[in-house]
Formats: C-alpha cells, sequence, structure tokens
C-alpha cells in the first residue's frame, strides 16, 4: 500500500468515527464497528458493543424478532437493498426512546450479511401527565414490551378479561386509537 492510500484509509477511518450521524457496522445482526455518535446515543462503550447481536439495543426479544423480519423480509423482496423504519430503542441506562433506523445491505444476497446502519432520535411530544393507577402502571409495563392481553394476565396471574379492561381505561386515558399509538404513549409518561 502506497502512503497516499494509507493516508486515505486513515481518513475515512477517522471521518466515519467522527461523523455527526450515529452509524453501525452489522454482520448478521452482530455488531462489528461504530462511531463516536453512535455510542453517545446508546450511552456505550464500544468494547460494551462490539460482536454482541444488536438485540442489545432493543427494549424486548419481540421488538427484535419482528423488525429483524420486516427488514429481512424488504430486502429479500427486491425492495432495494436499503430499508428504513421508526421503532423503539434502547439506551444503556433502560430508557425506551423513539427512532428512525435508515440501514443499508451492503451484500444484497445476503442482506444481513453486512450491513451499515444511521440512527436519529426522534423527538416526539409528550403525552399529558395522566395519573394511572399501579395496576395500570404495572400492566402498561408489559404492554410497551409486546405481550397480549392473555400473556399479561398470565404472568399477573390474573383474568385476562381483567387485563383487557384495564387496557382499555389506558386507551381512553391516552387518547390512543390502536396499540402502536398506545405504546407510544405508555413510554413517554414512563
Amino acid at each position: 500500500m502506497t502512503v497516499y492510500a494509507q493516508q486515505l484509509q486513515d481518513l475515512e477511518r477517522l471521518a466515519f468515527q467522527v461523523s455527526p450521524a450515529p452509524q453501525l457496522i452489522t454482520g448478521h445482526r452482530r455488531m462489528l464497528d461504530c462511531n463516536q455518535a453512535f455510542l453517545r446515543l446508546f450511552g456505550y462503550e464500544r468494547e460494551e458493543l462490539l460482536d454482541h447481536l444488536t438485540l442489545l439495543l432493543y427494549p424486548s426479544q419481540a421488538d427484535y424478532q419482528s423488525i429483524g423480519e420486516r427488514s429481512e423480509h424488504w430486502l429479500r423482496n427486491g425492495q432495494g437493498a436499503s430499508y428504513t423504519d421508526e421503532r423503539f430503542m434502547q439506551h444503556r441506562n433502560g430508557e425506551v426512546f423513539w427512532a428512525r433506523a435508515h440501514g443499508f445491505s451492503l451484500t444484497p444476497d445476503d442482506p444481513f450479511g453486512l450491513m451499515i446502519w444511521h440512527f436519529e432520535r426522534l423527538d416526539r411530544q409528550l403525552a399529558p401527565t395522566v395519573s394511572l393507577t399501579p395496576r395500570e402502571r404495572e400492566i402498561s409495563l408489559h404492554i410497551v414490551n409486546g405481550l397480549t392481553c392473555k400473556e399479561v394476565a398470565r404472568k399477573l396471574a390474573i383474568s385476562h378479561r381483567t387485563v383487557e379492561v384495564h387496557r382499555a381505561r389506558l386507551m381512553k386515558k391516552l387518547q390512543a386509537k390502536n396499540s402502536a399509538e398506545l405504546v407510544s404513549k405508555i413510554i413517554y409518561i414512563s
């Protein structure tokens, strides 16, 4: 390698590391490299992330699974080499936040083989302060993690009808029109 080529490679590496855009490079959903802005966004040290599954950055296993399936389906079915969505992500301190994710596959025949991702934290208006009962708060934590009313009922050893009643009250209190909106509003009042 010539001196010029080495200098160019060093500059490219520096540009990646100091870019203001949070970026992550993955191989089969395993974190291979990330820049400083990404570390700030998620609150980790670089060594804590490298060679770990991106599951570490999701609020639940269900979110990790469903987003993975959706993005892989999009990439494999000829929609292009890039994928964008809005999703919940989790900071190292446990804070769940809304983010836009842009992924680009460098290996179209094996979409997750090698990808580069850009993340952007989205600021949403906070829901008005709502007073939740202790049971509503307990149930809301399970709803945020993707559990159905029956699954919540089994975890809390109560009737699924009781969970449905509390869920309906949460929908009304938070003025949510659907489940996705309910989850979003629960996260912002927590």
